[in-house]
């Protein structure tokens, strides 16, 4: 099949023939009809973030079933899925207790080192991002990462479902749990910030600020429910807050994965108030904060987001459900949509603050 590999850090995108194995006992072959372009799969193009490489990335996918392996009970061929990377085993305590993202034993999802790898190139294994592994023509993942997809919802769409999605909407809804009244700063306002800015509208929060420092990303915070824009790049954007709110939000997301910025997050906070740090900070990264003034003497929380708190199986059909009541915004996510030969240029039009999410619909190489 054709697949989009990263031989090395910094070495871009590159689309190749790559060998994927038959499925064993619970696994499944999706066709990928989708695969949404998340931020994490570039910091570790560019950066590695302790993966080996070579490695195929992507995990936001949407298709079809088209072969699955023994003792499969959960989907069939010809099921219409959205596949995603938090899939816990089931039976630890923390699967248990609905918090699949806290699974312990999710090594007992992948397959053995005595065992034929999933993917392969001439012989050698590829690193399969996550248990996905979505930039390519096909996957084979276990069972548990495939969530039913209900008719009526693209695949361009529904892919996004699988990780910006439940992330940020999740990171409003399940982690911070708003409550109607709260107030919200997000800070970072592409594909998962926006999603958070309409998951904290969702939830009832009477204001939710949006900040960046690209006026075309402000200008979608509109669209997805934000009340209020400060323009980080002009001004201080705690003061700003600070003056909207009288004082500080209730709630502040960083949603970008800077140090600088987490900071802000902190001390744009009320009195009591809690910040949710989401974007992926770069290993070595601290804050410097005054851990009696800022933190202790108002009371303020700081608090590691992971994935969005998303149990996959009770949030991804209840999102899904709210886009298809016209309750929630999929459609303006979508800025551009592409064919595997193009990720690295989309990854560059990413960062120039015009597109929410590129998505991968065209699997065909074409040289460009």
């Amino acid at each position: 099949m054709r697949a989009a590999v990263v031989n090395a850090p910094g070495s871009g995108f590159v689309v190749e023939n790559v060998d994927l194995a038959d499925p064993l006992p619970r696994e499944i072959v999706v066709q990928v009809r989708a695969s949404g372009l998340c931020h994490s799969d570039l910091s570790i193009a560019q950066n590695g973030m302790g993966f080996r490489m070579p490695a195929l990335l992507g995990h936001e996918v949407a298709g079809e079933v088209v072969e699955i392996g023994a003792n499969v009970t959960s989907a069939k061929v010809g099921d219409r899925v959205v596949v995603c990377m938090v899939a816990g085993c089931g039976t630890c305590r923390e699967c248990r207790a609905a918090r699949p993202y806290r699974c312990r034993r999710t090594a007992s999802l992948e397959r053995g080192v005595s065992e034929e790898p999933r993917i392969s190139r001439g012989g050698e294994e590829l690193t399969q991002f996550m248990g996905v592994g979505g930039f390519a023509e096909r996957v084979l993942v276990h069972e548990n990462l495939a969530i039913p997809l209900p008719e009526g919802i693209s695949y361009d769409v529904a892919c996004l479902l699988g990780c910006g999605v439940v992330t940020g909407a999740g990171a409003a809804v399940n982690t911070a749990g708003i409550r109607p009244g709260d107030t919200v700063a997000v800070i970072g306002c592409g594909g998962v910030g926006l999603n958070t800015i309409q998951g904290a509208v969702l939830a009832g929060a009477s204001r939710v600020i949006a900040v960046d420092v690209q006026a075309g990303k402000l200008e979608l915070a509109k669209r997805f429910g934000a009340t209020d824009l400060v323009d980080a790049g002009n001004g201080d954007a705690v003061e700003a807050v600070k003056e909207l709110t009288g004082g500080g939000v209730d709630f502040s997301f960083e949603v970008i994965g800077l140090q600088s910025t987490a900071e802000q997050a902190v001390r744009m906070l009320s009195v009591g108030g809690t910040a949710l740090l989401i974007g992926v900070q770069k290993p070595g990264n601290r804050l410097d904060v005054d851990l009696f003034g800022e933190i202790i003497l108002p009371q303020r929380r700081i608090v590691g987001v992971a994935m969005g708190s998303t149990s996959p199986h009770r949030d991804i059909p209840m999102f899904a459900g709210l886009y298809l009541q016209g309750r929630f915004n999929l459609e303006d996510l979508v800025s551009e949509r592409i064919g595997l030969a193009d990720i690295d240029r989309a990854y560059q039009s990413l960062g120039g603050g015009a597109v929410a999410r590129a998505v991968v619909t065209d699997f065909q190489h074409r040289d460009r």
